[in-house]
């Protein structure tokens, strides 16, 4: 086993990477591209995908760390691939590429309208039977391309997400799994297939379609076009792999039923599994398939927590970068010092940024502070710092709430994940705020350990992915909740979510602009009531 190689190509929102594990789960190399989704002039909040440059990138990274790390193309025993969601390739009779958009494209606004003019109650409808709303699914996306783009419309033959397009390109095989799938809005989720009933009620063709295979079934070999243009070997084996927060959990062993996790970067993912994938009729919350059979994942997202952390260092912390290196560490480091200082609570400071997910009118209120004086010994850098964390922990209170509502149960505890997880502040920041136990995993790959699990999986070499993983992950740390801080943190929610109510108002009515809302919502947000049903 010690000869045993895997390999994992990981398409990224923001690059492209392919790591190689060995057979307990090490991480023995990775080669890393950056690559950039560019906006089309014609067409406002466009991000084209491109992937002719971007198959380059990703066969640079798979040479490279073959190179890098002296291991033989041949001696890898299994590949699979992961992804961002949502984003979309579009395919003709031929098998060439003829569309693509990145999970960040945001141009078919005028489609949700469109959709929603269908009938008054057809996003519920669908939400039910999909777990998806409009504002990430690919049915506004295709409906854009049969109205702006119709020669290309009538050329598709076939529709997949980019980790399927990394192993067709590697074969010529093209099988979609569920756990992406499912986040196009055109899968069932009990059955975990296409509903093509659906495509048929949003006037999409219902003849794209590709076969489904489930996360982790070997369903093609390294095809010899694939070995030339990637350094593989001809006939390596590949491995159905799943969308980047599925395969997260299974990277930190969030593998059982009321297993939970969240993973903190740019966004935060609330994922927590279930044996049901029967949404909620509220329509808060998303539901997707997991990467493994007869589970599923409520989901709750926070937007934009990591960028926000990345502004307020490099708008109001140039002296702890300065210090940082000048001693070699992470200026993230220095500020956290400072702001453990800081009072649970913040002295009452309150911030708005992401807010609590409401999936069917999704929107965020304007970026602001509140509730502070002109203290300078109180209220100076480090506690802004900590509100913004405090924030994002409320978030995720709101999220665990959510979730809570819709399955009638909570897990015992979180696995924290991500880059903000590295921060030691943030995580007991996040225990205190739930009430719960937080564990850190020593992982740092979640994602790519993942699709490398299931590529083993997918050759024999795990029986059984639940055990696999729970052999392999490994906690660096246990959090627990202060007792001292859980009636702050409590009282704390209850004032940022009367806060955010009155600010998101602001926002409803124009007066400020929001940080973030759904393609299409605005439009239609003056005619649609349930808006403000939060």
């Amino acid at each position: 086993m010690s000869d045993t190689y895997i390999m994992a190509i990981d398409a990224g929102t923001g690059s492209v990477r392919a790591l190689i594990f060995d057979a307990e789960g090490n991480q023995i190399g990775c080669n890393q591209r950056e690559w950039k989704h560019t906006a089309d002039p014609r067409f406002p909040g466009s991000m084209d995908f491109d992937w002719k440059t971007n198959w380059g990138l990703a066969c640079s990274c798979v040479k490279d760390v073959l190179a890098e790390t002296g291991i033989g193309a041949a001696k890898i025993a299994a590949i699979s691939t992961t992804c961002m969601r949502e984003g979309i390739v579009l395919y003709d009779g031929a098998g060439q590429e003829i569309w693509a958009c990145a999970n960040v494209d945001a141009r078919s606004g005028d489609e949700v309208g469109q959709l929603k003019q269908i009938a008054p109650e057809l996003e519920k409808e669908l939400y039910l039977e999909s777990g998806q709303t409009f504002a990430l699914s690919a049915l506004p996306r295709l409906l854009w391309v049969k109205n702006k783009l119709p020669e290309v419309y009538q050329k598709i033959a076939r529709l997949g997400m980019f980790n399927d397009w990394l192993i067709y390109r590697l074969s010529g095989v093209l099988v979609v799994e569920p756990s992406n799938g499912s986040t196009t809005g055109l899968f069932d989720l009990q059955t975990r297939t296409w509903d093509r009933n659906i495509a048929r009620r949003c006037g999409i063709r219902d003849d794209i379609f590709p076969d489904v295979a489930e996360c982790g079934t070997m369903i093609a070999t390294v095809s010899r076009k694939g070995a030339e243009e990637s350094g593989l070997a001809e006939g390596t084996p590949l491995v159905i792999g799943g969308g980047d927060c599925q395969l997260g959990s299974i990277g930190v062993g969030v593998v059982n039923v009321n297993d939970a996790a969240v993973f903190g970067g740019s966004f935060w993912q609330y994922e927590y599994n279930t044996n049901s994938g029967k949404p909620a009729p509220q329509c808060a919350v998303r539901v997707n398939c997991h990467a493994l059979d007869s589970v599923w994942q409520y989901e709750a997202l926070a937007f934009n927590p990591g960028l926000v952390m990345r502004w307020y260092r490099d708008a109001f912390c140039q002296e702890e970068k300065r210090r940082a290196a000048e001693q070699g560490t992470d200026p993230y480091a220095l500020m956290d010092r400072e702001a453990a200082r800081i009072p649970a609570g913040s002295h009452g400071m309150i911030c708005t940024f992401s807010d609590v997910m409401n999936y069917i009118a999704w929107r965020h209120a304007a970026p602001s502070f509140m509730n502070f004086d002109l203290s300078p010994e109180q209220f100076n850098k480090y506690t802004f710092y900590r509100a913004i964390m405090e924030n994002t922990a409320l978030v995720t209170r709101g999220h665990l709430r959510l979730v809570e509502a819709a399955t009638g149960k909570r897990p015992e505890r979180i696995v924290f994940a991500g880059g903000a997880s590295k921060s030691a502040l943030w995580s007991q920041i996040l225990a205190d705020v739930l009430n719960m136990p937080v564990e850190t995993p020593v992982v740092k790959e979640a994602t790519a350990l993942g699709a490398a699990l299931l590529a083993g999986k997918g050759i024999g070499l795990y029986p059984d992915i639940k055990e696999a993983a729970k052999k392999r992950v490994k906690i660096a740390r246990e959090f627990t909740p202060d007792p001292k801080n859980e009636d702050v943190y409590r009282r704390a929610y209850e004032t940022w979510q009367a806060a955010y109510a009155a600010q998101l108002s602001l926002s409803d009515h124009h007066i400020t602009r929001y940080m973030w809302s759904a393609p299409g919502l605005l439009s239609n947000l003056a005619e649609d009531t349930n808006v403000y049903c939060r």
